[in-house]
């Protein structure tokens, strides 16, 4: 830990990521509701998401040099030659460096240059000291122009040199399109989040798991039950939401997350000089969904990051409790394919469209993977059943009579006059599907009408 000792510091100090306007986040949460005063939307130094990498922009991979006494940030750095990830040590003060947590090197947001200059405005602010450096964040060209409106009064400079200013908030005007609380900040509680379960990869701009939680929480707060579709399921923000309200109130929500499985512009540059393409499993392996929503989605349940290791940190907000305990919740991923119709309506591709068949009956229970040799099968925890052979019709319909937990029965034949018999003697409360004749014609696309 560091220690206010005037002694040179190890100069490969991590800069911390907070964004939220201020030195402490609880003080961001209780003044943004009270509707009195407004204060400057200071940012995190470090930079995120997109180009965030000092390969990048290697001009931006610099120290930046900190008085303890101050404490005051008294010095800006050149940017380090390549291969360079030690600062030049100056005697007495401390070198903070766009590191990582997981070690990785980062960059600022400005030059050091633009830095300086940002610096004698007083849009530069020292955070809260911690064991790896200090917090530094800057007012952006936006939030300083709001500072130097007639929004704020500027009412001096804090011991660090940053402005100090407020506003009064006007109660009138519409609501913003941002809720500026600590909790919705995508850099920390998004990108920063994010890294703590899948800490060996990267993901562009992901949501603020509490904001997307908090968004939820106005539909569903009320419907324990409730199904979440996601339809552009992203990193599985959404999902792993939906785990934190079931867990605060013991709800039994469902998500069903939906995404392709795209590689982003970059890597598919990388993979194409390899001589791989779409659908080689090299390629596949990268693609977003099995590279970062399934890996994240297992991350978030088991608590363990996708390193093997523990996943590090704690929720917060809402809900405090350590990442590596993980949810007591279920998941099961599915792959959609492209099936022969034929092959399917002879029964002979019923494992590609099983799973289909266990959503469309609620995702609850077991599900049913494989043809029965019996002719028929509705597992004891399943809430439906499938009869593959009409002549075993006597058996699955006693089966059926005696559960009164099913919802819903498939029944495989080509005749329809065999279906509506067989259906005519299970439960009216039963909904009933002719397999494969229209469930087919449910997937058709495409086809020529006449």
């Amino acid at each position: 830990k560091l220690t206010t000792e005037r002694t040179c510091r190890s100069a490969r100090r991590r800069a911390d990521h907070i964004t939220a306007p201020g030195e402490n986040a609880s003080e961001i949460d209780e003044n943004e509701g009270k509707g009195s005063l407004q204060t400057p939307e200071w940012t995190s130094m470090m930079r995120r998401g997109s180009n965030s990498a000092r390969a990048d922009r290697p001009g931006m991979f610099f120290p930046i040099y900190v008085d303890p006494a101050g404490p005051q940030i008294v010095h800006i750095g050149e940017p380090l030659p390549q291969g360079e990830s030690e600062a030049p040590e100056l005697e007495g003060l401390t070198a903070v460096l766009p590191i990582r947590r997981n070690g990785d090197e980062g960059r600022w947001q400005v030059s050091p240059g633009e830095l300086r200059s940002r610096l004698e405005q007083g849009r530069v602010r020292l955070g809260r000291q911690t064991n790896y450096g200090y917090v530094i964040n800057y007012l952006p060209d936006g939030a300083y122009a709001a500072v130097l409106s007639d929004q704020f009064s500027i009412t001096g400079r804090a011991a660090d040199g940053s402005l100090v200013a407020v506003g009064a908030r006007d109660t009138r005007r519409v609501a913003p399109t941002q809720w500026k609380v600590a909790s919705h900040n995508a850099s920390e509680q998004g990108t920063g989040l994010l890294s703590q379960f899948l800490p060996d990869r990267k993901f562009p701009f992901p949501k603020s798991l509490y904001a997307v939680e908090d968004a939820l929480r106005f539909f569903v707060e009320s419907k324990p039950d409730a199904l979440v579709l996601d339809f552009f399921a992203g990193s599985g923000t959404t999902a792993h939401a939906v785990m934190r309200l079931n867990r605060q109130d013991g709800g039994r929500r469902r998500s069903i997350c939906v995404t392709n499985n795209e590689v982003g512009p970059a890597e598919q540059a990388a993979l194409r000089a390899r001589g791989l393409n779409p659908g080689d499993e090299k390629w596949e392996a990268l693609g977003i969904c099995d590279y970062i929503t399934k890996p994240r989605i297992r991350a978030a349940i088991t608590g363990t990051a996708s390193t093997g290791s523990a996943v590090e940190g704690d929720y917060r907000f809402a809900d405090e409790f350590p990442m590596a305990d993980g949810f007591q919740e279920n998941a099961e991923f599915f792959t959609l394919t492209y099936e022969e119709p034929a092959l399917v309506s002879l029964g002979r591709r019923f494992e590609a469209i099983a799973p289909l068949l266990w959503l469309r009956a609620g995702a609850r229970g077991q599900r049913i993977g494989e043809v029965s040799l019996e002719g028929w099968s509705i597992p004891a925890t399943a809430c439906y059943g499938v009869l593959f052979d009409t002549s075993a019709w006597g058996a699955f319909v006693a089966a059926a009579s005696s559960r009164e937990d099913l919802t819903h029965a498939f029944i495989v034949t080509d005749s329809l006059v065999e279906y509506q018999q067989i259906v005519s003697r299970l439960s009216p409360a039963l909904a009933t599907t002719r397999l494969y004749a229209d469930y087919l014609r449910s997937f058709e696309i495409n086809v020529r009408t006449t």
